[in-house]
């Protein structure tokens, strides 16, 4: 570990290594990929239970795809219930209701159908329907007590991960924040995801969820290796970066450096849509224990204000985390260049550094998503809130590479908000 010079009042960008060598990879049991593979649903959700509780939102509700799905497993056998009214950013209210309304019920199989607020209340619920309670008490790591129901995910956006993570956000209004359940008790019993499922997903949504795909790959790519204890790997949901999530991380970086722009210039290139599903599955796969970093930390409390999506404002975080991170992830940021084809040759690695910051900015364009946080209706009298709240997500800033203090984030903060392209974090 060596640590270089850092300016008056900035933390010292510390330099951490895999000293383990450690690899480590939470997953559900069984995930089936490809165009089309939403058909074998009936069969996989047969085999679990008899009592299926189906989980998803107004918008997919009214869908013939969806329609197909539930039709699909009543002819296999399955007595199926629907909640749809999920909502984004996914509400305690939402948990708590499912809870109230399906507990006396023999629900023995949970689906959740749509995008990362649907997945992560079918797997949240799940928890609460099996072990009671209020999900308050399972706020934090490893708190939940057992087994939930088990769950089948089906993704219909291409971005959260949200299908093979072990994690489910919760937004408490009581609290003003997102709140964390995050169990090994979380994660699907199988996750089917179907890239067809996206050929409708709005234009917006997939701006803000390819944006939110991109983001969890870097900050896993990049961030904090820990070297973790037996006990810390008992009772921590992320280990931090290593070798497992860097094969994940790699190959989604390298599939989205194609497909995001693909995707953008036209919505129904399935070949396209399918190399973003990848590489979400990938992201998630790889957040599942690398975790994600200062984009997510100081995000939370900036969307509670803004009220904008989660998706757009990692986004808009996304290019100055990155130049903050810079000095502490050069190797790194210099192969997310290459990995995104966007190294020149002859160039030095500290260019090459710069450029995958510079690549990052053009996949987000490309897509629409924000770049500054000005956009986002930030108002600079609200930066010492944003900055008390980041450091509160302890669980997020632990992963960040370099150290993240009140004063960082408020220095990420004004550059970030000026869309000042000169800085890159010395």
């Amino acid at each position: 570990m060596s640590e270089t010079a850092a300016p008056a009042g900035l933390p010292a960008p510390t330099r951490t290594e895999n000293d383990l060598a450690l690899g480590l990879l939470r997953q559900p049991r069984a995930v089936l990929f490809g165009p089309g593979q939403r058909r074998q649903l009936p069969r996989i959700v047969a085999d679990i239970g008899r009592h299926a509780l189906v989980v998803t939102d107004e918008r997919m509700a009214a869908s013939t795809e969806f329609r197909e799905i539930a039709d699909g497993l009543r002819a296999a056998g399955v007595a199926v219930e629907v909640f749809d009214r999920t909502e984004p950013e996914l509400p305690r209210e939402n948990v708590m209701e499912v809870a109230e309304r399906f507990r006396d019920l023999p629900i023995d199989v949970i689906v959740g159908v749509g995008g990362g607020s649907c997945l992560d209340l079918a797997k949240v619920s799940a928890v609460v329907l099996a072990n009671g309670g209020d999900v308050r008490d399972y706020y934090g790591e490893f708190l939940v007590p057992g087994p939930g129901v088990p769950v089948v995910t089906v993704p219909t956006t291409g971005g959260t991960g949200a299908e093979v993570t072990c994690i489910s956000v919760v937004f408490d209004g009581e609290r003003g924040m997102k709140v964390g359940v995050a169990s090994p008790y979380l994660e699907a019993t199988a996750a089917v995801i179907d890239p067809e499922l996206t050929l409708t997903c709005p234009p917006g949504l997939t701006a803000a969820t390819g944006a939110d795909a991109l983001s969890h790959l870097v900050e896993a790519f990049t961030g904090r290796a820990k070297n973790p204890s037996p006990e810390e790997l008992a009772t921590k949901l992320y280990a931090g970066k290593n070798v497992l999530t860097d094969v994940y991380a790699r190959q989604g970086l390298s599939l989205l450096g194609r497909s995001l722009p693909a995707v953008a210039a036209d919505p129904g290139d399935l070949k396209a849509r399918t190399d973003t599903m990848f590489a979400s599955y990938c992201a998630g796969m790889a957040i599942n224990t690398a975790g994600t970093a200062g984009a997510h930390a100081i995000q939370s409390p900036i969307g509670n204000l803004t009220h904008t999506p989660h998706g757009f404002g990692v986004a808009a975080l996304l290019p100055w985390v990155m130049r903050y991170n810079l000095p502490a992830r050069v190797p790194e940021f210099a192969e997310i260049a290459r990995l995104l084809g966007a190294a020149e040759d002859g160039a030095g690695e500290q260019e090459h550094a710069r450029a995958a910051v510079r690549a990052v900015e053009s996949l987000l364009r490309a897509v629409g998503a924000p770049t500054d946080l000005a956009t986002l209706g930030l108002s600079p009298d609200d930066f010492a809130f944003v900055a008390d709240q980041a450091m509160l997500a302890t669980r997020l800033t632990a992963n960040n590479p370099r150290e993240l203090t009140r004063d960082a984030v408020l220095e990420i903060l004004r550059h970030g908000h000026a869309a000042d392209e000169d800085w890159w974090g010395e």
